[in-house]
């Protein structure tokens, strides 16, 4: 948490035995502690082993920058890079680039090159719709009938994949409080380098770090072959001291995106902490205070810019700026960084086991390195006199309903490569005046998709086939039966709903309550007809359902891990988009030591209906890595 009562070791220098507080220093993956200096005293190039423990550095860390330096620096073996030593404290990494009044020093973005060709912009996206079911009687009026409106997003080609999607300008803020020191502090620097890697020269990158008082160590940098080298230097001279001031490091996040004199088409924040905000009321509260007395967000996260914390004051035109949040470990607060996602656009994620934090980061990297559409809205007509719009159950995104029911609107915004979107429409239904003909119809939804495609950078409209339903003057029981994916919806909103009702009744101290709802959730859900049909959703909301519960099994365990738990649950299902939630990754199978309840995994939790392939393959890749780096290990 980042307190007076987290115990830190002593800072002397491994080498020379000096004290860190005053120089950049390097954390090795042994968590011993040198100079940068003294790491790249010796001519040949920086230490490859620990002088303490001799353990073998699989992470090194980057020298000094050097104006310089060569654009394709990374092809340069390692030992041969430039670099400056002994290392001052002028020369650190955190001095070399001192922080501006306004942060208006964000490299220009790169120049889209000249083409004579005509620009030829993406698939178009895809919209479906499907009644709950075939045909209803003509004589029959239905105060609630249900459509499913589905979405999907065009794919990315692997053959241009920079090219087809909208570059990004990304600011992480990350918590380097006391309680961040060692291992925790290691794993997300690799993290963050991970990330680095896989930005491209049109993508952008800022570093925020915070612990008692907030910093931009890095400003707004494309990442060009040197920009990535530059920016890795900054993560590595981070180092972890002081208490946790979460509102001074989000502000500083917001300041860099809102002071930029250029910008790209997508902008996000990732944000983790492992603590609580120990300098604005916050005080850890959140364990000094009863289970039951804890009502909602702390009131400092009124002190945070509406554009990541929007609230009814303010300009109400401001752009908000989604702020991807990361509960690190169990003494975070989940409460806090959900308000703060939920607000803002973004996602909550519990990373539970610190070892899946560059898993968790490659995830949701996965998704945002794949935005194909922006701006996307369904605008929703009724067709025929009579059929009233009553209520689009949208989670996050929002959507109203107009002229008295005729007419209803679903915003949207981006849209990642592949992903879906699927939205129940309810409806009223009237009968129809002359009951007695043999066969007709009625008109239900008129729909009209609209968003800019970030090719072509063209707005494409898209008119889906009116939608209608028979009307019969004597209905089969076949033509009653409810389709399947509607059904499947209908049991994704009542786990949503099962979950948030839980986590209320949960932080009122009715745990067991909260177990009998989801239980009976549970049990609603897998007894439904697409469920009993074989569907693999159902089966994953069951076993989630499982897992919430079984996290709520006490008041100790409900804090420290249920709350986190459920609420990063609630924050995919209302986003239908995928967060890592306790040790499940998205995009990911379970981790080998990941149970429920006590016994193996179920084979359902490897699915996660809200992952696209491109956080899946980033996922992938991290995990690649680490299984690398794991041999090293091992060999070595």
């Amino acid at each position: 948490m980042g307190d007076e009562r987290f115990s830190i070791p002593k800072k002397t220098c491994g080498v020379c035995s000096g004290n860190l507080t005053s120089q950049a220093i390097f954390t090795a993956v042994c968590s011993h502690s040198f100079h940068f200096g003294c790491v790249f005293a010796n001519t040949t190039g920086p230490l490859q082993v620990c002088p303490l423990c001799r353990t073998k550095w699989n992470h090194l860390p980057f020298p000094t920058p050097v104006s310089n330096a060569p654009d394709n620096i990374f092809n340069v073996p390692f030992p041969n890079r430039p670099y400056r030593s002994p290392l001052s404290t002028e020369d650190s990494p955190s001095s070399f680039e001192p922080e501006p009044l306004q942060f208006s020093d964000d490299d220009p973005l790169l120049e889209a090159s000249p083409s004579s060709t005509t620009v030829v912009g993406l698939q178009k996206v895809t919209v479906k719709a499907i009644p709950e079911r075939r045909a209803i009687s003509a004589s029959e009026s239905v105060s609630l009938f249900t459509v499913l409106l589905k979405l999907k997003a065009p794919p990315l080609s692997s053959e241009a994949r920079s090219s087809q999607r909208a570059p990004i300008d990304l600011v992480t803020v990350l918590d380097v409080s006391g309680s961040m020191y060692g291992k925790k502090l290691n794993l997300l620097k690799r993290a963050v380098h991970f990330v680095i890697d896989n930005l491209g020269p049109s993508d952008r990158l800022s570093i925020v770090s915070f612990s008692s008082r907030a910093r931009r160590i890095f400003h707004l940098t494309r990442m060009t072959d040197t920009g990535r080298y530059d920016a890795k230097l900054a993560v590595d001279s981070l180092s972890a001291d002081g208490d946790t001031n979460i509102v001074e490091g989000l502000k500083k996040g917001s300041q860099v995106l809102g002071e930029r004199r250029y910008k790209n088409p997508v902008t996000s924040i990732i944000f983790l902490s492992d603590g609580n905000d120990t300098c604005n009321g916050g005080g850890g509260w959140y364990f000094r205070t009863a289970l039951n007395s804890r009502q909602g967000p702390p009131e400092y996260l009124n002190l945070l810019p509406p554009s990541i914390y929007p609230g009814n004051s303010g300009p109400q035109d401001i752009e908000t700026i989604p702020v991807h949040s990361f509960g690190f470990g169990s003494d975070h607060d989940p409460i806090t960084m959900h308000a703060i996602s939920d607000a803002s656009g973004g996602t909550f994620s519990f990373i539970e086991s610190y070892e899946m934090v560059q898993d968790a980061f490659a995830s949701c990297i996965g998704g945002l390195l794949s935005v194909v559409t922006q701006g996307l809205r369904l605008t929703l007509r009724s067709a025929s006199h009579g059929v009233e719009i009553k209520s689009v159950p949208s989670g996050r995104y929002a959507s109203e309903i107009i002229d008295q029911g005729s007419q209803g609107v679903i915003s949207i915004g981006d849209l990642y490569a592949d992903e879906e979107k699927e939205f129940l429409i309810n409806l009223s239904v009237p009968a129809l005046p002359n009951s007695e003909e043999t066969e007709r119809k009625t008109s239900l939804l008129d729909i009209v998709c609209s968003y800019r495609d970030v090719v072509s950078k063209e707005t494409v409209e898209i008119e889906s086939e009116l939608v209608e339903i028979k009307r019969l003057k004597t209905v089969l029981p076949s033509d009653m039966t409810v389709n399947l994916e509607v059904d499947r919806q209908r049991n994704r909103l009542h786990a949503a709903e099962s979950i948030a009702e839980a986590q209320k009744m949960a932080e009122t101290g009715d745990l067991f309550g909260a177990r009998t709802l989801l239980a009976k959730g549970r049990t609603d859900i897998l007894s439904s007809a697409s469920a009993q049909a074989g569907d693999v959703f159902g089966a994953w909301l069951g076993d989630d359902m499982m897992e919430t519960e079984r996290r709520m099994g006490s008041a100790q365990q409900y804090q420290h891990e249920g709350r986190a738990y459920a609420l990063s649950g609630m924050s995919s299902h209302r986003t239908q988009r995928a967060t890592t939630k306790g040790k499940l990754v998205a995009g990911a199978g379970p981790t080998d030591n990941f149970s429920f309840g006590g016994v193996a995994a179920p084979q359902s939790a490897a699915y996660d209906p809200y992952s696209t392939p491109n956080m899946v393959n980033m996922v992938f890749k991290s995990q690649q890595l680490n299984i690398k780096d794991d041999d090293t290990n091992t060999k070595n």
